[in-house]
C-alpha cells in the first residue's frame, strides 16, 4: 500500500470518514480507493468477538473463545515467556477471526485495592507492568495482529471514570502512571495506543496534545495509531489537533462532518488531518498485507494451554505444617460454590464468552467429598448450608474452602466499597475452623481482600481469576501435580485503612488529587514502614532455594555505563520447582529529594531441579537509578551509594552488594528573588554570582555587640541562623534598611541564570 499516494488521491471527506468507526467494531473503508474495513474486538486475555450487536461492557453474546488468566493472574507469573506464548494464541485466534487488533493489553497501575477493574490490570509496579506488558503485545504482534495498550493515562478509578480530572504531577507520572506504556510503546512496539475516558490535568485524554503527541509520539517513538476509548471523545476537533487518530465507536458522521467544517474553516489543519489518517493506514497495511485466514485455532490445545499458564500464576501465601500438597489416601473435604463453578473472569468489556469451564471439583473426578457452604447470589448466610460443611467437615482429614468475590462485587463500571470477602464467606471458614484445625483457603478474587481468619487457617492458595480452566490447575497444585511459583504482583494490605489511598479514593469528586505521589503500593509500605498482609513479589514454593555469589562487573559507575550483576540459586529441596529471582534498587539514603527506599529493577524466573544450581544474570542501565527531576524535566541519575538487593519480595532481602554512582552534574534550579538562602548555599556558582550581595548581607545581619541589651540577648544563634535560612533574597530588600535594592537582586538571577 502507497499510503502517500492514496492519501494525494483521497477527498477531505473520505479523510474524515476513516477518523471514525464503520459501527461498534469496524473501521470505515473507502471503497474507491480499495482501503478495506478492518475489525478490533475487546480482549485482552482472549477474543470477545461479536458477530452481532456490539457493546463495550460484556453484556451481549460473543463467539466462543478461549479465556486466558486475566491480568491480575498473569502478571503473578512473574514470567515474561509465558505472557509471550499467551500472545502468540490469542494472536492466532486474531488471525482465524480476521482481526486486525486486539483491545489489551491494560497497564493501569493498581493505585488503590478498590478499583473495579484491577482484575485486568497486570501491577501495582510500573516495571513489572511494562516488562509484562511488553512480553504479551510482542507475542501477539508476532502473528501480524495488532495490540491496543490501554488506557492512556493516570485511569485508575471507575467511578466517575468519564468525566474525573486526575490531578498527578509530572514526577509521578514520569515514575509510576507512564513507565509501563513507554515499554508498551517502545519494547513492545504496540501497533495503537487507546486513549482513557479521564481528564489528566485539566484536559481529557482524547484531546491532550502533551500526552499524545509530545510524550507518545516525539518522545516515545510511537508510530501507529491512537484510538479513543469507546465514548471518550469530548472535543472531536481539538482531538485531531492533539493526535486522536481514531474514534470509536462510530459517531453516526456527525464527527466527521465537524473534522471538514473545521478543515474548510481553517480552525483544523489539513497536515493534521492527513496524519491522522496515515497513522490508521500505517496499521491497517500492516495487517492485510499478512493476512493468514488458514491460520488454525485449536480451541482444545489452548484450553490445556490455559490450564498450565493458570498453574505458573497460584500463588502459594501460607503451608504451615506442610499442609500441602494433599495426598491421595486423605479424606478431603471442598468447601465453596466456587469449587463447582469458579469464579475466573470479571465482568464489562474483558468478558470471554469461553468453550467451556473446569472446576477444581470436576477435575479431581469425585475422589473428594464436598459441601456447597455458601450461595453468591447475595452476601447472607444459609444455616443449613454451614451445617452440611461442618458435619462433613468433622470426619474430614483436610477441608479446602473456596472462596473469593463474587462477580456483584468487582466489574468494569464501578469501584470497590470495602476490601472483605462476603460475611458469609468469612462465617462459614469460622465454622469450619470451630471443627476441623487443617483449614486451606483458595481464594478466587480479582484483587486484594482482607483476611480476618489468616493466622488460624494452615494454608492460603491465591489463585486469582484464573481463566476458564482454572479449576483444573487449582487441583493440580493442591494435589502437587504443579509446584505453585506465582508471586504476588501487589501488596496485600491488612486492612483498607492502611493503604496510601484509603481518605480520599472515590471520596474526592470530579477532581481526583494524586496526593500519595509516587508513594504508590510497596514504595508506599516500605516508606511508611507498615507491615503489610503479604508483601509484592511474594509466594512461597513446595521446595525451597538458597542464593549465593552475588556479584557486579563494577563497585563504581557513571551515568554513561550500564552495570552487569550475577547470583546463584540453588534448588535446596526435594522437588522440581521455579523460582522467580528479584532485583531491587536501594537508593540512597541522603538523596536529595524524597525517593523510595526501594524499587524493582529486574526479575527473572527460572526452573531448578533437586540440587540443581543456575546463574541469574541481569544488566541494568542508568535508568534503574534514577528518579525524574522537575527541574531539568529529564531522569537523573542522582550521585550516591545504592545497593543491589537480591530479595524473595519486597519487604525480604536476601543478598546486597553496594554501587557508588559519580560524576553526574548537579542541577540547580534558576536562581529567583523568592529563592530562600539554605538553597542558594547548595549552588556554587549561585554563591559566587552573590558574594558581593552576601558581603552586604553579612554586615546588616552581624549582631553590634557594643549595643547589646536583654531582648537582643534573647535572639539565640539558633534563632538567627534559622531565620536567615529561611530568608529569600528579596527580604534582603526589607531588612537591609536600603543597601540593597530588588532590582540589584533581580539583576544578579538573570546574569547567573543565563549562563
Amino acid at each position: 500500500m502507497n499510503i502517500a499516494e492514496l492519501i494525494s488521491k483521497m477527498s477531505l471527506e473520505e479523510k474524515a470518514s476513516l477518523l471514525s468507526g464503520l459501527d461498534f467494531w469496524h473501521t470505515k473503508p473507502v471503497e474507491r480507493l480499495g482501503i478495506p474495513s478492518t475489525m478490533v474486538s475487546d480482549g485482552p486475555h482472549g477474543l470477545r468477538k461479536q458477530d452481532q450487536s456490539g457493546d463495550h461492557l460484556g453484556i451481549n453474546d460473543s463467539i466462543k473463545a478461549v479465556c486466558f488468566p486475566p491480568a491480575c493472574a498473569g502478571a503473578a507469573s512473574f514470567d515474561r515467556g509465558m505472557m509471550t506464548t499467551m500472545g502468540e494464541a490469542i494472536g492466532k485466534a486474531c488471525q482465524h477471526e480476521n482481526l486486525s487488533v486486539i483491545l489489551g493489553p491494560a497497564v493501569n497501575i493498581k493505585r488503590s485495592p478498590l478499583c473495579g477493574r484491577n482484575f485486568e490490570y497486570l501491577s501495582e509496579d510500573p516495571f513489572l507492568a511494562g516488562e509484562m506488558a511488553a512480553a504479551m503485545i510482542e507475542g501477539v504482534q508476532s502473528q501480524h495482529v495488532g495490540t491496543s495498550v490501554k488506557h492512556f493515562a493516570a485511569n485508575n478509578q471507575e467511578f466517575r471514570r468519564m468525566s474525573s480530572d486526575s490531578v498527578v504531577d509530572e514526577r509521578t507520572l514520569r515514575e509510576i502512571y507512564f513507565p509501563a506504556f513507554e515499554a508498551a510503546v517502545k519494547k513492545g512496539k504496540a501497533w495503537t495506543v487507546m486513549c482513557s475516558y479521564n481528564r489528566l490535568n485539566g484536559e481529557y485524554a482524547s484531546q491532550n496534545k502533551w500526552l499524545l503527541h509530545d510524550v507518545l509520539r516525539e518522545e516515545w517513538g510511537f508510530d501507529g495509531y491512537v484510538m479513543s476509548d469507546w465514548g471518550a471523545v469530548s472535543d472531536r476537533v481539538k482531538g485531531v489537533s492533539a493526535g486522536l487518530d481514531l474514534e470509536m465507536p462510530a459517531s453516526g458522521g456527525s464527527n466527521d462532518a465537524r473534522i471538514v467544517k473545521a478543515v474548510n474553516d481553517g480552525q483544523l489543519s489539513m497536515e493534521d488531518v492527513d496524519a491522522a489518517v496515515t497513522h490508521i493506514l500505517t496499521v491497517i497495511d500492516r495487517y492485510i498485507s499478512n493476512r493468514k485466514p488458514e491460520t488454525e485455532w485449536d480451541k482444545e490445545a489452548q484450553h490445556d494451554l490455559a490450564r498450565s499458564m493458570e498453574e505458573q500464576c497460584i500463588v502459594l501465601l501460607k503451608n504451615e505444617d506442610n499442609l500441602l500438597p494433599l495426598k491421595a489416601e486423605e479424606r478431603v473435604l471442598f468447601v465453596g460454590k466456587f469449587a463447582k463453578e469458579p469464579r475466573f473472569q470479571g465482568g464489562g468489556s474483558s468478558h470471554i464468552n469461553c468453550i467451556r469451564t473446569e472446576s477444581a471439583l470436576d477435575a479431581v473426578n469425585g475422589t473428594v467429598d464436598y459441601a456447597m457452604g455458601y450461595e453468591t447470589t447475595e452476601d447472607q448466610s444459609h444455616p443449613e448450608l454451614i451445617a452440611e460443611a461442618v458435619q462433613k467437615a468433622q470426619k474430614a482429614d483436610k477441608v479446602v474452602v473456596f472462596a473469593g468475590l463474587p462477580d456483584s462485587f468487582e466489574s468494569e463500571g464501578y469501584d470497590r466499597t470495602h476490601m472483605r470477602l462476603p460475611d458469609c464467606q468469612n462465617a462459614l471458614i469460622d465454622a469450619l475452623l470451630a471443627v476441623n484445625p487443617n483449614v486451606i483457603v483458595v481464594l478466587h478474587n480479582g484483587s486484594p481482600v482482607e483476611m480476618p481468619w489468616v493466622h488460624r487457617v494452615k494454608g492460603i492458595l491465591e489463585a486469582y481469576l484464573g481463566g476458564e480452566a482454572v479449576g483444573g490447575a487449582v487441583a493440580n497444585v493442591l494435589f502437587g501435580k504443579a509446584n505453585p511459583s506465582g508471586r504476588l504482583p501487589e501488596t496485600f494490605p491488612v486492612r483498607l485503612e492502611d493503604t496510601p489511598t484509603s481518605i480520599t479514593y472515590g471520596r474526592s469528586g470530579n477532581s481526583v488529587p494524586y496526593s500519595e505521589g509516587v508513594f504508590v503500593g510497596y514504595r508506599y509500605y516500605d516508606r511508611k514502614d507498615l507491615a503489610p498482609l503479604f508483601p509484592f513479589g511474594y509466594g512461597l514454593s513446595y521446595t525451597t532455594f538458597a542464593y549465593s555469589n552475588l556479584k557486579t562487573d563494577k563497585e563504581t559507575m557513571t551515568a554513561n555505563d550500564d552495570i552487569h550483576v550475577s547470583v546463584d540459586v540453588t534448588n535446596t529441596g526435594a522437588c522440581p520447582g521455579k523460582e522467580v529471582v528479584q532485583l531491587y534498587v536501594r537508593n540512597p539514603e541522603n538523596s536529595n529529594v524524597l525517593r523510595p527506599i526501594r524499587e524493582l529493577r529486574g526479575f527473572e524466573k527460572i526452573e531448578l531441579l533437586p540440587g540443581e544450581t543456575k546463574t541469574v544474570q541481569f544488566t541494568l542501565n542508568i535508568r534503574a537509578f534514577s528518579y525524574w527531576n522537575i527541574t531539568c524535566h529529564d531522569w537523573y541519575p542522582e550521585n550516591g551509594t545504592y545497593h543491589i538487593e537480591i530479595s524473595k519480595n519486597s519487604r525480604e532481602p536476601l543478598l546486597e552488594t553496594p554501587v557508588v554512582l559519580t560524576g553526574t552534574p548537579v542541577v540547580f534550579e534558576p536562581v529567583t528573588p523568592d529563592t530562600l538562602f539554605m538553597d542558594l548555599k547548595k549552588n556554587p556558582k549561585a554563591m559566587q554570582a552573590f558574594s558581593s550581595l552576601m558581603e552586604k548581607m553579612m554586615k546588616i545581619f552581624s549582631p553590634d555587640e557594643s549595643k547589646s541589651t536583654a531582648a537582643s540577648e534573647a535572639v539565640t544563634a539558633e534563632m538567627e541562623a534559622a531565620m536567615f535560612e529561611n530568608m529569600p533574597l528579596r527580604g534582603l530588600v526589607s531588612f537591609g534598611n536600603g543597601a540593597i535594592s530588588y532590582d540589584e537582586i533581580a539583576a544578579l538571577c538573570d546574569q547567573l541564570n543565563q549562563k
